[in-house]
């Protein structure tokens, strides 16, 4: 890309007057050069069958071309019309709750050929009137889309089949891999196959799951092809790939599996929602764009953030500005609002825009004029930034899903009474190196080249196939160092726990086996890499009894009853070397993990750390560019330790030993000579 997109989506459908005129004028003052369109409304575009509006699309496209702004399209699928429902019940999805019933959006079964037939249609009508367009310069495929739980007879015929490939028609070893044997499941006849929506066997039940990501894949990927017989070369094609939402963007989406739906795009794209005020940290900024920038190694979009948002989220002075560049110094080549104007009906009537509700100027608009107005002075020194990391985390949608059929603490005897997911798992083992500024990147089970990283992060790895796991003995052994966390390499691919000893292959490389585990009580920590000043230091959630067969023992549990257990281990096998953490810490134990392991993988830990976050990359020019973040409500001073350069924002030279003065949610970006 050229330069950064900065934007937001944008409704004239909504608008209670005409008002387009005036809000071109105000996106020109802000320095917003892109909107989005007309993914939200399928029922205005077309509002019966066959007839087709689209008055509002093209009004804006002319104003906007006539103004310099970009145009990105998106295909209006995600919310079915009230005429489809009426004629074709049948495409709202059956779930395990039953069939649907229509008003929110994402309801419709994915897959129904009468969905698929209107969907194709209108995506048609729509290129045809907007492809040729000077201003438009992408096109997002549908809107954060998910399978929707869709589980109708249509699609269990589908999995079926797929089964059926998956196993070469082979019942009996589909019953053995998947222990259907218990409870009386086993199937005899392909032509008995159940209702997979009541099973209670996890191999099954996540085989399900698995196969309905695909149908994400393969919808995706059905409407890029259409979408590519009418765009230009220099067209995008993108989708707005979200996360798991826990009132904000939160871990590995459950839904999708990011690596695969992304194959079809040209340019990823994301959603990324996070808290503010106080709350506001960057990691979810940081998470999103490490992983989404992972996809394709390469340069993303930020197609929704929040402006305003929620009520709770009104930004404090400058962190509009902080999350701008927060987005950037991840790789992100745009910033994108949701959205520009705040509606005045319905159910996001207070998912506050860049404007209120009276359209005036508020603070959030005026410094979105400042970022906007900065983005085009600086874009040719910020576009396309390009990182090397030398961390990488692996992510698996299959261990995600297998513990959720088979949660860390389940509801039993001795079990705390919130459970704890795969996700929370990851995001202590991303956030403490997030706090700790060492940059990451995101690898999956299918990954090439696992030896370009000094360091794999490995949480939670519960269900892995036997091939990924020698691949990871043989990376340690090359040099590699691996650092993995409790339940892992439990369970094969199909969610069949190994009858080995535990952790299965991987005890190679890690040095330790295992047989028992229970849930820690009034369980501390003790060894070397435990600071005394560290009260903390205790086991939590989910504790593993630990041998140590050859494996350094830096951390032991500190009980009565587990003392003889290791906790916390390192080895070294062939040329590196592999750390197993078989319990949850808190954060400052992992932290002294970290900083034991990762020197000796000639990782760099900086002497800064949260709330100063530091993210570096290379431009376009060839240059060295660090951005300074201050995630704090008090000003900071903090030494530059690094070459000479010029700090953009201020156009003012900083030399090595120099002392950078960091506002309140206050950035600083250093281009190096």
């Amino acid at each position: 890309m050229k330069e950064l997109f900065y934007g937001a989506a944008y409704y004239d459908e909504y608008m209670p007057y005409d008002r387009l005129d005036k809000d071109v004028e105000m996106m020109k003052k802000a320095g917003i050069n892109t909107v989005r369109i007309a993914e939200s409304t399928w029922s205005t575009c077309e509002p019966q069958p066959g007839v087709f509006d689209f008055f509002h699309v093209e009004r804006v496209m002319d104003a906007m071309e006539a103004a310099g702004i970009n145009v990105i399209i998106g295909t209006p699928t995600y919310a079915v019309p009230t005429w489809m429902v009426k004629a074709h019940p049948d495409v709202l999805a059956t779930t395990v709750k039953g069939r649907g019933i229509y008003g929110a959006r994402q309801i419709m079964d994915i897959t129904h050929p009468v969905y698929l037939f209107y969907a194709e249609r209108v995506i048609r009508e729509l290129m045809k009137r907007t492809a040729h367009r000077k201003c438009v310069i992408g096109f997002q495929l549908d809107n954060e889309t998910k399978y929707y739980g869709t589980a109708g007879k249509n699609v269990q015929e589908q999995f079926v089949k797929y089964l059926r490939e998956k196993f070469h028609d082979d019942l009996d070893a589909l019953n053995y891999e998947f222990g259907l044997d218990y409870w009386s499941n086993r199937i005899n006849a392909w032509e008995d196959f159940p209702d997979v929506r009541g099973t209670i066997n996890g191999s099954l039940g996540a085989e399900f799951e698995k196969f309905q990501r695909t149908l994400v894949d393969k919808f995706l990927s059905w409407q890029a092809d259409i979408v590519n017989e009418y765009r230009r070369e220099e067209q995008f094609v993108t989708h707005n790939l979200d996360f798991e939402w826990r009132g904000y963007s939160y871990g590995i989406q459950p839904y999708v599996n990011h690596l695969h739906a992304s194959q079809c795009l040209t340019i990823a794209g994301t959603d990324i929602y996070h808290p503010t005020q106080d709350e506001l940290t960057g990691a979810e900024i940081a998470f999103g764009g490490d992983l989404i920038r992972s996809l394709k190694q390469d340069n993303y979009l930020v197609i929704e953030t929040e402006a305003q948002g929620f009520p709770g989220w009104t930004p404090y002075k400058g962190q509009l500005r902080l999350q701008a560049y927060s987005h950037l110094a991840s790789g992100a080549n745009s910033v994108m609002y949701w959205h520009w104007h705040s509606i005045h009906n319905s159910f996001e009537t207070y998912w506050k825009g860049l404007l209120s509700h009276d359209f005036q100027e508020n603070a959030s608009y005026k410094e979105a004029c400042t970022i906007g107005n900065e983005f085009a002075k600086l874009g040719s020194h910020l576009v396309n930034l390009k990182k090397k990391n030398d961390v990488a985390v692996l992510v698996s949608n299959e261990a995600l899903t297998a513990l959720n059929w088979f949660r860390i603490q389940e509801q039993a005897p001795g079990a705390d009474a919130q459970s704890i997911y795969y996700n929370d798992v990851m995001r202590w083992m991303y956030d403490t190196l997030y706090r700790m500024n060492v940059e990451c990147d995101f690898i999956w089970p299918e990954s090439e080249n696992l030896d370009q990283y000094k360091a794999i992060v490995v949480p939670a790895l519960y269900a892995a196939p036997d091939e990924l796991l020698i691949r990871l003995n043989q990376y340690v052994e090359n040099g590699g160092t691996l650092i993995a966390s409790f339940k892992t390499a439990f369970t094969n691919e199909n969610v069949k726990v190994s009858h080995q000893v535990q952790p299965h292959i991987l005890k190679n490389c890690l040095g330790v086996h295992y047989d028992q585990f229970t849930f820690p009580k009034n369980v501390g920590l003790t060894g070397e890499i435990i600071s005394k000043k560290n009260s903390l230091s205790e086991a939590k959630v989910f504790m593993e009894l630990l041998t140590a067969d050859g494996a350094e023992v830096l951390a032991s549990y500190e009980h009565y009853n587990w003392k003889d257990y290791a906790a916390i281990t390192r080895n070294h096998y062939g040329k590196g070397q592999a750390v197993y953490i078989g319990c949850m810490t808190d954060e400052d134990t992992l932290k002294a993990v970290y900083k034991a392991v990762l020197p000796e993988a000639d990782v760099e830990i900086p002497e800064y750390h949260y709330p100063i976050i530091v993210r570096k990359g290379t431009n376009d020019l060839g240059k060295t560019i660090r951005y300074f973040l201050n995630y704090s409500a008090v000003e900071l001073e903090m030494p530059y330790e690094y070459k000479n350069g010029e700090e953009l924002l201020e156009n003012t030279s900083v030399e090595k030993g120099a002392a950078l003065q960091m506002p309140a949610w206050g950035v600083k970006i250093v281009e190096e000579a």
